[in-house]
């Protein structure tokens, strides 16, 4: 253990690097933290110098992260949360908590999960704020460099992802998928079978952080690969394309229950076996650490059992 190249480290440069991979600015990093740019910058330099590495190189207009630094970032914030926890021992009191958490949904989660959450929340605990963000603009990976608290997502039980050993998928509730399609749509009138639902085109839902759900691939191979005609981001621009096209929508039943833009459309129930589906609550499992953390995990949980307890 090299001790002297270490003295050479403080949290000073540890936090600085948190902010920078979160940011790429070193304008935003001084923001954040309160500092001068040129601050920021002498605070780089100085990490540069001991880690040998340039961290942060310029590409065009915009910063870029350097491999070591991306690989150093989940260790640098599990070393600040460390910290954090160390200097904060004191009893967590939700009344008068003031701080923030960040959590990450697809837009079309928000109508389920979001609007009850927030009420749940904000009755325990009257100060904090929430930043609720749309999963296309900050994903799985937000988790491991802090941006992140919590993400919950819609996604194949059947096929857990595997994206990073650190990350924890805990099952909120289960849900059925069905299929949306317009109320003029040929098939509106009659049962769905397994010919008809083949033979139209379908619209899928593209998600980078998740394997092809397994109900995609079981069809294949029992009968054969549905067409996707139009991938989009998000269920509630999947049931607009719906209303006036042919196309047939596969979705979670729950959303499409409680969902505005589902309501002018006709579900049909799956003439197919499609594992299980359902909503999960995904962290960095570091950040359990943090009584605060905790607590909203418990909230998110609680929230999510009622959520599946619903018109069952």
């Amino acid at each position: 253990m090299d001790l002297i190249r270490l003295s050479r480290i403080s949290m000073k440069h540890l936090i600085t690097l948190h902010v920078m991979l979160d940011t790429l600015s070193v304008t935003d990093c001084a923001q954040r933290l309160c500092v001068s740019p040129s601050s920021v910058s002498k605070t780089l330099s100085q990490l540069r110098d001991t880690l040998n590495d340039e961290l942060f190189y310029r590409h065009g207009n915009r910063l870029v992260s350097t491999p070591l630094a991306r690989r150093l970032g989940p260790t640098v914030h599990q070393m600040i949360s460390d910290m954090n926890q160390i200097m904060t021992q004191e009893e967590f009191d939700v009344a008068n908590y003031a701080g923030s958490f960040s959590l990450s949904m697809r837009e079309s989660t928000f109508e389920l999960i979001a609007a009850p959450l927030c009420e749940h929340v904000l009755k325990l605990a009257p100060n904090i704020r929430l930043d609720i963000w749309s999963k296309d603009n900050i994903g799985v990976g937000g988790l491991a460099k802090g941006v992140l608290d919590f993400i919950i997502l819609p996604h194949d039980l059947s096929q857990p992802p595997n994206i990073d050993n650190n990350l924890v998928w805990e099952n909120l509730f289960t849900d059925e998928m069905v299929c949306l399609m317009s109320h003029h749509h040929p098939l509106a009138t009659q049962s769905l079978t397994i010919d008809d639902y083949l033979h139209y085109d379908h619209i899928g839902i593209v998600d980078n952080d998740l394997s092809v759900p397994f109900f995609e691939m079981q069809l294949a191979q029992q009968h054969r690969k549905r067409k996707v005609m139009v991938n989009v981001a998000d269920f509630g621009v999947a049931a607009t394309l719906c209303k006036n096209t042919e196309l047939l929508f596969t979705c979670s039943k729950k959303w499409a229950e409680v969902a505005a833009q589902a309501q002018s459309l006709t579900m049909k129930e799956l003439p197919f076996n499609y594992g299980q589906v359902g909503y999960s609550l995904v962290w960095y499992q570091p950040s359990m650490n943090d009584p605060a953390l905790r607590w909203l995990y418990q909230q998110i949980i609680t929230v999510g059992h009622t959520i599946g307890q619903a018109n069952k």
